[in-house]
Parts: structure tokens; C-alpha cells; sequence
């Protein structure tokens, strides 16, 4: 049984794809700086994170994240490992663990 890739035909080809994959990325380049726009080709960056008004809070050890109404926290049932992930703005300090 003949290994696969010795053949001088089979490496010719690779080469030639990568070329062309080259090429092409050279080509994306070159309009992309006519266009006078950089970086990658990606959509508009979604928005993320919680809502106005809302806290959203993680729990390791359940593994999720929940949204609750800004200044309270999620149900203090064991274990209480709750971590606020919003951005908060000075004055509207979480609430103290118990």
C-alpha cells in the first residue's frame, strides 16, 4: 500500500491551494486599504452584558449567570458564591454578603 503525499503530484497540488489561499488573503488586504478600512472582516460587536437597570450576577459552582433588578442579589441559598458581573457606577455599591 502506497503512502499518501509522496506522490510530486500531490504536494504540486497543496502548494498551488496554498498559493491561491495566499493570494487571496493578499487580495482581501489590498481592498481593504483602498477602502481605507482595517482589521478583520467581522459585524458590528453585539451588545453585551445586562440592560439598563438590571444587575447580572455569576455562580461558579451552579455555573450560570442570572439577571436581577439593579441593588439586589440573587436568592441567598447555599452556597452564596454569587458574583456581580455588571459595571457598577459609584454609590450603587452591591449588597453586602451575609
Amino acid at each position: 500500500m502506497a503512502r499518501r503525499g509522496h506522490y510530486g503530484f500531490e504536494r504540486r497540488r497543496r502548494a498551488d491551494l496554498q498559493k491561491a489561499k495566499q493570494e487571496a488573503k493578499r487580495q482581501r488586504k489590498t481592498e481593504r486599504a483602498e477602502a481605507g478600512t482595517t482589521g478583520p472582516e467581522i459585524g458590528e460587536a453585539q451588545d453585551t452584558g445586562a440592560p439598563a437597570g438590571m444587575w447580572e450576577w455569576f455562580s461558579a459552582s451552579r455555573g450560570r449567570a442570572v439577571m436581577t433588578a439593579a441593588g439586589t442579589k440573587p436568592a441567598p441559598a447555599p452556597p452564596d458564591d454569587w458574583v456581580l458581573l455588571t459595571d457598577v457606577k459609584p454609590g450603587e455599591e452591591p449588597p453586602e454578603p451575609r
